[in-house]
Formats: structure tokens, C-alpha cells, sequence
């Protein structure tokens, strides 16, 4: 991967703020020529900086208006269980986000849903998936923040972007 500089940052802030940009509206707004700009969305793509671009839908509007998260423990720590484990809790819908942690929780989940009877399908879906020590969930009470752009300014060093 080749190093990135100001304009690699400022096209990644700018897309991150708005993927639907069009080539002309992100030149302008980078201080890059059309050609150019495309030549590095195209490379940045390539090179998996923009892994996708999405449209980011209001889980409430259309009623999924609960968040969960859901700690899992387990005592099967072998590469096997974990293949077979993550398999089918990847096929879960409702699961948004799938971590493997360190401390005294192994597996954290983030998993929106319709309402506290939506969660209890979910929690007997992933029950059934495979041998677990425990499950504790968390219910969010309020999301107080959502992005999605990552903190460029942190490594971009003073970068623009």
C-alpha cells in the first residue's frame, strides 16, 4: 500500500461525510482536477482504504428501533468452534456488529431489533447456534452518538481532511 497524503485524506473525509459525491463535486471540493480524483477514489478502492459505499438507513423509521448488546462467554476456545461459531452468528440479521474481545467477556454483539419480543426470537436463535457459558445482554437506553467516519485527523498528521 502507498503512502497517503493530503489529497488521499481529504477524499476519504469527504466521501466518509458524503458518498454520493459525484467525481466534478469531490475535485472541487478536494482542489483536485477531475481526472486526478478519480485516478485516486479508483486506487484507494483498490487498495481496500473504501471497503464500500452505502446508504445509511434509519433503523426507527423502519422499525427497528432497539439496540442490544449482547456479551457471549464460552469455554470452546478451539479454531474449529470458532469457525462454525462466527458462521452462523455472521447469518444472523439481526447481528450488526461481531467482536472477539479480551477480559472476562469473549464475544460482543451488537444486534438491533424491533422490540423486547424481537430480541427474545433473537436470543433463542443464538442459543441454538452453539454451546454457550453465557449470555448477558445490555439494552440501549439512548444513542447519544453515531458516525460512521473514522477520526482521520488522528493519522492524517495535520493533514487537512
Amino acid at each position: 500500500m502507498e503512502h497517503l497524503d493530503r489529497y488521499d485524506y481529504a477524499i476519504l473525509a469527504a466521501l466518509q461525510a458524503d458518498g454520493t459525491l459525484s467525481i466534478a463535486q469531490l475535485s472541487e471540493k478536494v482542489g483536485l482536477s477531475s481526472t486526478p480524483c478519480w485516478k485516486r477514489v479508483r486506487r484507494l478502492e483498490e487498495e481496500g482504504y473504501i471497503e464500500s459505499r452505502v446508504a445509511i438507513v434509519n433503523r426507527r423509521k423502519v422499525g427497528l428501533p432497539v439496540t442490544v448488546f449482547v456479551s457471549v462467554r464460552t469455554s470452546h476456545h478451539d479454531e474449529q468452534w470458532l469457525a462454525r461459531f462466527a458462521a452462523a452468528v455472521i447469518a444472523l440479521p439481526e447481528v450488526q456488529e461481531f467482536h472477539r474481545m479480551s477480559g472476562d467477556v469473549d464475544y460482543l454483539l451488537k444486534v438491533v431489533t424491533s422490540d423486547i419480543d424481537g430480541y427474545d426470537r433473537f436470543y433463542k436463535k443464538l442459543i441454538k447456534v452453539s454451546q454457550l457459558t453465557g449470555v448477558s445482554s445490555a439494552f440501549s437506553m439512548e444513542q447519544i452518538k453515531f458516525t460512521t467516519a473514522l477520526p482521520l485527523a488522528l493519522v492524517s498528521h495535520g493533514l487537512p481532511g
